[in-house]
């Protein structure tokens, strides 16, 4: 029988309480016995615990009936968020267009925010429209800016000629330029007076999205330069301009210019994110993509915001934004996703729950769509689409089922942000090699192209770490400067860290040098990797500051190589450790967890109240059935499932003195585990999948009678084999999607005496609701597709599987037909290629029940 933790228990869910609020038994703590946990539960459900969603305003063509109408219908399906993005509009509608930040635009806001707020659920907006920051109040001055370099040595800039992104009316203009945070200062006056007359409830935040301006000039940027890197750029412009020069030196010029560009987007951020806050709105901000250090661009921003696309994704990558909270003392952190999942119409309920899991993974433990549609009623369906999927909005069939993901993201972003990160290692980010290149100006830095992480000895430390069940956060020179130390750990904002290391670097500013032996001096453990940095980034003042780091390193007197092939220098109350990751990591008594050790299981950890919660993850191909060492001592342990709600006490073992937990997995199955550090849990044990003998067929004849979706209901029919739907007969089965109810009498398995009982579906196509003697079990959307079961009448039982398919068979026929349903502006409809949407020549896709069902035996 395969085994997935996910689903374990789904029958306990029927009993009056919920094993998710049994409390333990209380008891009166006393100097010699520890207290049971007063209780062990899920964290109350808010707004921010709930996903969120990316609202999509086509032509603002929005209407306050709709409005409230669409909010009650996010409510309902388990929303708590939306953000408000006008784009591009609809052909044939616009008579309906509202001017962005018109009266009239306003208007809908306070109804939006009005009506959110009696529904207890957030609304952010972007400040803006499309992407990125821009519009028609934004002037050649203050526009996207390219350097011209000429011949007489003159500089001078022109706008880069990149507009908004897909504006909405009112919203069409240049691109801000964002190395010039005086052009934010003007950018904003718009938006202030916009406000200044609304009267409606207060907007949550404000939100920016990832970094896709053309720019590497701005009006000011000799005197910013000057201001930060203490020489004129002017001396420099042959360097700069035209790689001319030692390319050392050239390097170090470009250096020295990659950082100010740095410099200047923190700012721009930090003047809206300022804005922001003088307004009582929460600032959320994506800061991939930017030509800078993304640690220091991403903590501007009170929730910094990550994304993935597709198959195109890294945990690593993402865990920039996640670092950039945990160390300055932020609480939120999200992601945009679903972007490109897969195709319209094809993505699954199962492929966002796998998204989802990379994302907590990464330290996110928020979740935003990407996104929702606004349509109006006379639209036919699909209604209308965003150009690029996911679309999930309550036209996609899909939308059936998707209160029981937004259950799951809610349980496991629900302990997620009542807990604190757990991590024990700083790892520094030496963006400074990274800037040292002759070549080009600015570098982006993209999640989809990412030689500047795996190609950099970040890149390299980070996964190595990572493989080997190392917990860290990323940290800038900026950031290094906030930490403290006591007892031997370095605090940032009230989270603890172990160890700085720093990666394999040539360039080190004598700023960061002097704070990292600052650190050791007050009893700090900082690793390098391999060897000490030989040389300081830039070109102002270079050989003093190369005297200066000379002497800083001087000051470490390494040992001869111990056991672990590592070179130690007593620096104070602390210690540098020099040498290799794994080796250093060891002799500073750091442990990685065991947990990374088992095929394709991940984890994030986190502190709670006495004790550790771990978030994990089955991302292989492997079933997990282990028992595992834990790296933090524990009493007890309870394991609670986020798919059913269900928690439980874990079976935990004693082996030489060291505590270890037994933890089911199946392949794309999550769990989370919490350990109590001392006393206690009243909880009952938890049912571990343990087979009493093989999979049993289940026999009969199946009723199988269409339920809702289009273009229109197929007839019901009878069926003793089972196969998709697409197959049954017949023109209507091949072009419907939507959801068909699947009934079956049986008896129980005979020459069994067992009691609980594994239900295995077999293949469903995509997610299924399940009934038995008319008790309901649950939703399932994740293979397998099992659940388990107990006492089952000797005779007619009755089982009822509602399936919902996607909705690619229906979408498939429009196109088929030639209907015109690609009426919008811009983009229209793009395929995941960036090509016209046409879903003409899809084959039939399967949909339905597919099984085989069977039973099997369980102790």
């Amino acid at each position: 029988m395969r085994n997935q933790s996910v689903l374990l228990a789904v029958a306990l869910l029927a009993a009056s309480t919920s094993f998710a609020q049994i409390p333990a038994s209380p008891v009166t703590s006393t100097n010699n016995s520890a207290p049971l946990l007063p209780r062990i539960g899920w964290a109350k459900v808010t707004k921010e615990t709930k996903p969120g969603t990316r609202w999509w305003w086509m032509g603002s063509a929005v209407n306050p009936a709709e409005l409230e109408n669409e909010l009650k219908t996010f409510k309902e399906a388990g929303l708590g968020t939306v953000e408000i993005t006008p784009i591009y509009g609809v052909k044939g509608y616009e008579s309906q267009f509202i001017e962005y930040l018109s009266p009239k635009w306003m208007k809908m806001l306070k109804t939006t925010v009005t009506e959110a707020q009696q529904l207890d659920m957030n609304v952010d907006m972007v400040t803006g429209t499309g992407w990125c920051f821009g519009g028609p109040n934004v002037s050649d001055q203050d526009a996207n800016a390219l350097a011209i370099y000429s011949d007489d040595g003159s500089v001078s800039q022109k706008p880069s000629g990149v507009i908004v992104k897909r504006p909405a009316p009112g919203g069409a203009g240049w691109m801000l330029n964002p190395l010039y945070p005086d052009a934010m200062s003007r950018y904003l006056h718009r938006f202030t007076d916009a406000f200044a007359t609304y009267d409606g409830p207060k907007v949550h935040g404000q939100f920016h999205d990832s970094y896709e301006y053309k720019s590497d000039w701005s009006p000011d940027f000799f005197d910013q330069f000057e201001k930060r890197r203490g020489y004129k750029l002017q001396n420099e412009l042959p360097a700069l301009f035209k790689d001319q020069g030692d390319p050392d030196h050239v390097a170090r010029v470009k250096g020295d210019y990659r950082e100010t560009v740095s410099d200047l987007i923190v700012a721009y951020i930090g003047c809206w994110t300022h804005w922001s806050h003088d307004r009582g709105f929460l600032s959320r901000h994506q800061a991939h993509g930017s030509p800078g250090n993304w640690l220091d661009i991403y903590a501007a921003s009170d929730i910094p915001e990550t994304e993935m696309f597709n198959k195109d994704r890294d945990i690593l990558v993402s865990k920039f934004a996640s670092s950039a909270a945990d160390v300055t003392g932020k609480h939120m952190v999200s992601s945009e996703t679903g972007t490109w999942l897969a195709e319209h119409f094809t993505e699954t309920l199962a492929d966002l729950k796998c998204l989802f899991d990379d994302m907590y993974l990464s330290g996110v433990n928020r979740i935003m769509y990407h996104g929702t549609t606004y349509s109006p009623p006379e639209a036919k369906w699909p209604g209308w689409c965003f150009y690029a999927s996911t679309e999930m909005n309550p036209r996609n069939v899909i939308w059936h089922d998707l209160p029981a993901l937004n259950s799951y993201a809610t349980h496991v972003q629900g302990l997620l942000q009542n807990s604190a990160p757990d991590n024990d290692i700083l790892l520094y980010w030496p963006i400074h090699d990274l800037w040292h290149n002759p070549q080009g100006m600015v570098q982006q830095m993209s999640v989809h192209v990412r030689d500047w992480f795996n190609g950099q000895s970040i890149g390299k430390a980070a996964r190595s770490l990572w493989d080997h069940g190392y917990t860290f956060d990323y940290i800038s020179d900026r950031q290094l400067g906030k930490a403290t130390v006591h007892d031997g750990h370095l605090d940032l904002f009230g989270n603890n860290y172990r160890v700085v290391v720093v990666p394999s670097c040539v360039h080190l500013p004598v700023e960061t040098l002097r704070e990292l032996l600052s650190l050791a001096a007050s009893g700090a453990t900082i690793i390098v990797e391999d060897q000490l940095p030989t040389d300081v980034p830039g070109a102002a003042d270079l050989e003093k500051r190369r005297v200066e780091l000379q002497t800083l390193l001087k000051s470490i007197v390494l040992s001869a190589p111990t056991d672990h092939g590592v070179r130690r220098a007593t620096i104070g109350k602390g210690q540098v450790l020099v040498g290799s990751l794994e080796g250093a990591l060891q002799q500073a008594g750091v442990r990685p967890e065991e947990l990374a050790k088992q095929s394709g299981i991940h984890f994030v950890r986190r502190v709670m109240d006495n004790g550790t919660l771990y978030f994990i993850a089955n991302r292989g191909t492997q079933h997990l059935d282990q028992e595992i060492a834990l790296s933090k001592p524990f009493s007890q342990a309870a394991l609670l499932d986020p798919m059913t709600g269900v928690i439980r006490r874990a079976e935990t073992t004693s082996e030489n003195g060291e505590a270890r937990v037994r933890l089911q997995l199946e392949p794309g199955g999550s769990i989370l585990l919490r350990t109590l550090s001392s006393g206690s849990t009243a909880l009952p044990p938890w049912h571990y999948w343990n087979p009493a003998g093989s999979p049993i067929p289940i026999p009969g004849t199946w009723e199988v009678k269409f339920l809702e979706g289009g273009p229109v209901l197929p007839k019901s029919y009878t069926t003793g084999t089972l196969g998709s739907w697409t197959d049954s007969g017949g023109a209507e089965v091949k072009t419907f999607s939507g959801t068909a109810l699947y009934t079956l009498h049986f008896d129980a398995p005979t020459g069994s005496d067992s009691q609980r009982w594994s239900l295995d579906l077999g293949k469903v196509v995509q997610s299924a609701r399940v009934r038995l003697n008319g008790r309901d079990l649950g939703t399932l959307f994740l293979p397998p597709y099992c659940l388990s079961v107990d006492h089952l009448k000797p005779r007619d039982n009755l089982l009822e599987v509602e399936v919902t398919s996607t909705s690619a068979n229906r979408i498939r026929d429009l196109d088929v037909r030639g209907v015109k349903w690609k009426i919008f502006y811009d983009a229209n409809v793009n395929s995941i290629n960036d090509k016209p949407f046409d879903a003409s020549q899809w084959p039939v896709a399967e949909a339905g029940l597919i099984g085989p069902v069977t039973l099997q035996p369980q102790n």
